[in-house]
This record gives structure tokens, sequence and C-alpha cells, in this order.
């Protein structure tokens, strides 16, 4: 796996410097549980002497710990290796995922351990404060199921199906109609009384396969949810992309055609309206006699399906034309196809084939497509990380 590049000073002060580094060590941590200074190192390829003084520091100030236990020790006599662990305080984390007809929420030990998990269909688009009141109440059954008190809930995290302005916290296109002048992190927040993080599903989604999924080791990866939607996720350097205004990432709203249909973001002919699992199980019906599911879709792409086939083989084709120029611009080392119908064979092939006709050759020989490893539950895993991303900070 490549090794992730440490911080460098660019314009800023040296403690902006050791920030990033101690939150490149804690990411380290969160992920890959307890560790020796020197594999710290060697993971975050920082110094030794780096490191070892980073770990002091947030030794002195509770952030991190010391242990000789979380990992058998190597032969049967002599010292065991002293190692580095998060210093979480008791309780947990929570986790929600909010797609266009779901809520999923899980509720997690202090490092991220998923403890316990539900999800239920929701008509989420219409009905923002609804929506975030049964997020609440399954918040507070799944920490009843995992023996968890809600009082010591740290922090939660949470995805919603659209761009999050970065300046006022707030959803900030028309995909959502019922979400309109709602901050969600908010309004979540006076509902479970505890601080609330949100972002874009397909960020978390990103920041899931790095850390825990297909992309882990990887610095430079695009992530896109294929689902009742098209969304991606950008991680540049490492970090997850957002862009000046929180829209950075917005694949499915590409325009492929002028004269296309319109779209719910208020445009014509955007990748959206063409490859939306809604989209293709439409076009696939007239041509089967039974009722067409996205599971009932899938199995017939693994059954061979010609006619299933040549859809999602150009849906991915489709995808990967956009790709291509994403990946002109942007040199990732991997792409991670998500959501239900990233586990289509024949949409990977698709993008695959796409990605090698109209990339630069260089850049389509270095990017590697995949799917993703965390299924449909990458963006609930990423809402656990971020939420104990935010606890661990600390600065």
């Amino acid at each position: 796996m490549p090794t992730p590049p440490p911080a460098r000073a660019r314009g800023g002060s040296l403690e902006d410097l050791r920030r990033a580094n101690r939150r490149l060590i804690l990411g380290h941590l969160v992920t890959d549980g307890p560790q020796s200074r020197a594999e710290l190192a060697r993971a975050s390829g920082l110094s030794a002497t780096t490191v070892s003084s980073l770990v002091n520091e947030m030794i002195a100030g509770g952030q991190v710990r010391e242990t000789t236990t979380g990992r058998p020790h190597k032969g049967g006599s002599g010292r065991p290796p002293v190692l580095v662990e998060l210093a979480t305080p008791p309780g947990g984390v929570v986790g929600v995922d909010i797609g266009h007809g779901h809520v999923r929420v899980a509720a997690a030990g202090p490092t991220g351990g998923v403890l316990a998990e539900d999800v239920r269909r929701f008509d989420v688009d219409t009905a923002g404060p609804s929506t975030l009141d049964v997020a609440a109440t399954m918040i507070r059954e799944t920490l009843a199921a995992a023996g968890l008190d809600p009082d010591d809930v740290h922090a939660a995290g949470m995805c919603v199906p659209a761009p999050i302005d970065r300046e006022t916290s707030m959803v900030s296109t028309g995909i959502l109609p019922g979400w309109r002048g709602v901050n969600p992190a908010r309004e979540l927040e006076q509902r479970i009384q505890a601080p609330v993080i949100v972002d874009n599903d397909a960020n978390l989604g990103a920041l899931a396969e790095v850390r825990h999924g297909a992309a882990h080791g990887h610095q430079d990866v695009v992530y896109v949810k294929l689902a009742s939607g098209v969304g991606s996720g950008l991680v540049l350097g490492g970090r997850v992309h957002r862009g000046a205004t929180g829209m950075a990432g917005e694949l499915g709203h590409v325009q492929i055609g002028e004269d296309g249909d319109v779209c719910r973001c208020g445009n014509r002919g955007c990748l959206e309206t063409r490859v939306s699992a809604r989209q293709l199980l439409a076009s696939l019906q007239p041509a089967h006699d039974e009722e067409l599911t996205l599971p009932r879709l899938l199995a017939l792409d693994e059954a061979r399906d010609a006619g299933v086939r040549r859809v999602l083989s150009d849906a991915g084709t489709t995808i990967g034309r956009a790709l291509a120029d994403l990946c002109n611009h942007l040199n990732p080392s991997m792409i991670v196809i998500g959501g239900p119908l990233g586990s289509s064979g024949s949409v990977i092939r698709g993008v695959r084939h796409a990605v090698d006709r109209y990339a630069q050759p260089a850049t389509a020989e270095a990017v590697e497509v995949t799917s993703g490893q965390l299924r449909e539950r990458a963006e609930i895993m990423g809402a656990v990380t971020m939420a104990v991303a935010m606890v661990t900070a600390g600065d």
C-alpha cells in the first residue's frame, strides 16, 4: 500500500503543521487501533523523532495514552511492547445515514466499533424535520440495544444525500425540497442533546472506503455512489475535499445532453437522469414479465442476462466518460464504485472501458477501478468515523 505523505508547511505556521500531523497520527489510530511509535512513523511517513514528540504532546493533552495490551506479544518472554492508543472516555458515538429512501442509525463504542444498528425505509426527500424525528427515535432505541446511556454520547456524525453549505451548514440545493431552511446538525442536536457534525453522503462513503474499505492506503480517490441518485466524494492528499462552498463532487449533475430530461436539480440532461437506479429499472421493465427490483436486477446481471448486462454496461460507460474527464483533472490512484449498483460487474467493466478510452493513457493506467467493499454500510461507517474523529481531534 502507498505510504500516506506527512503534512508539509506551505505558508502556514509551525503549529499548523504540527496540528495537521497530530490529526494524521490520530487518523491511523482510529483506523488501525493501538500501534507502537515505530509503526506510527512507518504508517504516517513522519520521522521517528517527530512522532515521539507529537505522541508525548498528545499524551500530555489526554488525547492518547500508552498501553501494553491490545495485541498479543510475540514470543513467550520479555517485556510486552508499549503501544499508543486513543484515550477516549467511556461512552460512545452515533452514526446516522440519511438516504433518499432510508434512515440508518448505528451506535458505536468510543473508538468506532459498531455495537448496534437499525435501518428503516422512509420518504426522506420531502420531510426534513420528520426525518430527523425518526432518526432521533432510532438513536434512542439503538443506544438502548447497545447498552449505552444517551448522556454518554460524545458526538454524532450524520450524512444527507445533498451538498452541505460550508458556511451555513444547511442543505445548499433544491435536491431535497423538504429540507429548505433546515440546519440538519442543529436540528438533530436539539433532539438528542449531543454535538452533531453533518456532511454529504458520498463524502462519508469516500471517507469510510479510504479508512476501512477498498481504498485503504490510497491518498487520491474518487468514490462514486450509484443508487437512486449519483453522487461522488473526493479524497485528495488523504483528506476529503469539499470545495469552497461544499459542492465538490457533484458528478451526478454533470450535463451529458442539453436536450435531456429535466433533473431534480433544475437542469436538463444531468448524468443522474440517465444512470440512476430508478431510470435503469424503468428502461428494463418493459422487457420483463416480473416486477424488477434492484436486488433482482443485480441477480440477473450475475446470471448473465444479455439485456440487463447491456443496459448496465452502457450505464457504466456513460459514468466512466464523466469520470475520465475527472481523472484527467485529479489523477487519482483509485475509483471506488459504491452504492447498490457498485457490486455490478457490468457497471465496473463499463467504467473501466470508458476511462481507458477517454482519459489520458498515463492517467488511465495509473487508476484502479473497483467495487466498494463496504456496500450499503459505507455511509454509516463514514458517519461513525467522522464522529470519532470529532471527539479525538480536540484541536
